[in-house]
């Protein structure tokens, strides 16, 4: 395995070099969930074509782009933040960063712009995977666990995320970001 740190909410999932798979190509995902039945998380790098105007009614004007958060359910809404004395009914993923809350006060806290794009990210679908398919898949390294920080949460550099994610990890690993996407063009 290339490391040993357990998946658990809060942590990042790295995908490998050459991942090739398009859902998870090069990707930073956020574990929301962990536990015996299963993972979700959130790719926090991998923006759509969409603004959350685009999506939502109520939203004319407001700008807050939309990020392609994995696979499942992509007809679905989800929104991770930094707004929890703000927003009731979120869940904490770990300090100072929560998923979801109440969607009726979010409307009305973005129309008086008190929500700053910096401090939360949309995400159509998730990314999941079943009991013990997550652990798995690390043990074939097909990912690395890291720590996280609310900046790299929301950031918005979406091709530099993942480099810099990795280079966080630590010499040992920071040579993978120099690794090409394709090895067979190399």
């Amino acid at each position: 395995m290339l490391n040993n740190l357990p998946p658990s909410s809060g942590k990042l999932l790295i995908s490998e070099p050459f991942m090739l798979d398009p859902n998870f190509k090069r990707s930073v995902i956020l574990l929301t969930e962990h536990n015996e039945k299963g993972s979700v998380g959130f790719v926090l790098n991998n923006k759509s074509n969409f603004f959350l105007s685009d999506l939502v009614d109520g939203f004319d004007g407001m700008e807050y782009q939309v990020y392609t958060g994995g696979p499942v359910a992509p007809d679905t809404l989800h929104f991770l933040h930094a707004m929890g004395d703000y927003l009731g009914d979120g869940v904490e993923v770990f300090p100072g960063i929560f998923w979801g809350g109440n969607f009726e006060t979010l409307k009305i806290l973005i129309a008086k712009n008190m929500i700053p794009e910096d401090k939360i990210k949309f995400f159509m679908g998730y990314a999941g995977w079943g009991t013990g398919q997550l652990e798995s898949e690390i043990e074939q390294n097909s990912w690395l666990v890291s720590s996280t920080k609310p900046s790299l949460v929301f950031s918005d550099s979406e091709k530099e995320l993942w480099g810099e994610t990795v280079q966080n990890m630590g010499s040992k690993y920071s040579i993978m970001v120099n690794f090409p996407e394709n090895p067979n063009l190399n």
